[in-house]
């Protein structure tokens, strides 16, 4: 009888607030060709001698405004999030970063020292993104190949307009938005560059090639993140009735100078409060754990470029982090596995091919 188990992905986070460990974390990191997709050499200039002679001390800064004493807000949410949903079940679960520790291939390591032969993956990112939900899933299947080719796993698909993922926003959201006592509800996704979303299109001619392209059915919707940022907004406003000229989807975090996928939300939040939105909330429905992106860009960051436009009052709505509306989610979906839902995702899927240097 095999033995199942579970493992979470997600991005990753420094050791410490060291410059040391966050270079050494930025090199990984912007060294992915999912990350970055230039070719290798151009990749290497760019992140050797252009960004890591000075990214690592600005990072380590941001980094220290958000650390708590058990360390980085993203490892430390993560790990409530893994000990909240194996109380939940009677299976192992491990917690994988792409980046940094506890690393993919130390988890996956752990699961097979307890006899795992059938494994469950989560990425824990709601949306398909080329340098996101792909770059962890290929990163494990490298270390399935290295420590056990013959392991039997299965898939989470994105699970952007699940109706439990939904209803997990709208509960965080709600008693921030309830009384309606603002001027805007900014959604605010983290951002890709829009070669990602060309480069993702198996047709090659959908994606940005119309204003409504979002809006249009077609294949490429399945490896599409703008698409399905869009129909997460879609969704959430359906399900709380927020009137349209209530709310606003931006993208933040942008890198270099080429387009990334707009609205900005650093220009977003300066413009509101210069048209008199005197009182902005912000929720970032990629993130499912609290990270720097949420806490010190938005939170941070976010409010006072929109405080010193002439903003009066500021926001950040939480991520989902280990709410029951979400660990709630999580096992259902283990729940969903176990009884055969996703048998048909077990190979990983085309979307998830080796994309050349």
């Amino acid at each position: 009888m095999s033995k199942k188990g579970v493992i979470l992905l997600n991005l990753g986070s420094p050791d410490s607030t060291e410059v040391s460990d966050v270079r050494s974390y930025l090199r990984e990191f912007l060294m992915d060709g999912r990350v970055l997709d230039a070719p290798f050499a151009i990749r290497w200039f760019l992140v050797n001698c252009l960004i890591l002679p000075t990214r690592p001390r600005e990072s380590a800064e941001a980094y220290k405004e958000i650390w708590e004493e058990e360390g980085s807000p993203l490892i430390v949410t993560s790990r409530k999030q893994k000990i909240a949903l194996a109380a939940k079940l009677d299976i192992p679960v491990a917690l994988g970063m792409r980046y940094g520790n506890p690393s993919t291939p130390d988890a996956l390591k752990e699961l097979l020292n307890q006899g795992v032969d059938d494994l469950f993956i989560i990425p824990m990112y709601p949306h398909y993104a080329m340098s996101s939900y792909e770059t962890a899933v290929v990163a494990l299947m490298n270390a399935v190949r290295e420590q056990k080719p013959e392991l039997k796993t299965t898939l989470l698909p994105p699970f952007y307009q699940d109706p439990d993922y939904i209803d997990a926003l709208v509960e965080r959201a709600r008693p921030y938005i309830e009384s309606g006592d603002f001027d805007k509800l900014v959604f605010s996704f983290h951002g890709i560059p829009q070669r990602h979303l060309v480069k993702g299109d198996p047709s090659h001619n959908h994606c940005l090639t119309a204003h409504d392209c979002c809006n249009t059915t077609h294949p490429a919707h399945a490896t599409c993140y703008r698409h399905q940022c869009v129909m997460t907004v879609e969704k959430f406003v359906v399900a709380t009735g927020l009137p349209k000229d209530k709310y606003i989807l931006t993208f933040q975090s942008r890198l270099g100078r080429e387009p990334w996928l707009q609205p900005y939300t650093d220009k977003t939040l300066t413009q509101l409060a210069k048209d008199g939105h005197k009182r902005v909330k912000v929720m970032c429905p990629a993130f499912t754990a609290d990270c720097l992106e949420t806490l010190e860009e938005i939170a941070m960051q976010g409010r006072d470029s929109f405080l010193e436009s002439g903003g009066k009052e500021f926001e950040q709505i939480p991520c989902l982090n280990e709410t029951p509306a979400f660990i709630n989610l999580l096992t259902s979906k283990v729940e969903a596995w176990r009884s055969g839902a996703y048998e048909s995702a077990r190979a990983t899927p085309p979307a998830y091919v080796e994309r050349k240097e």
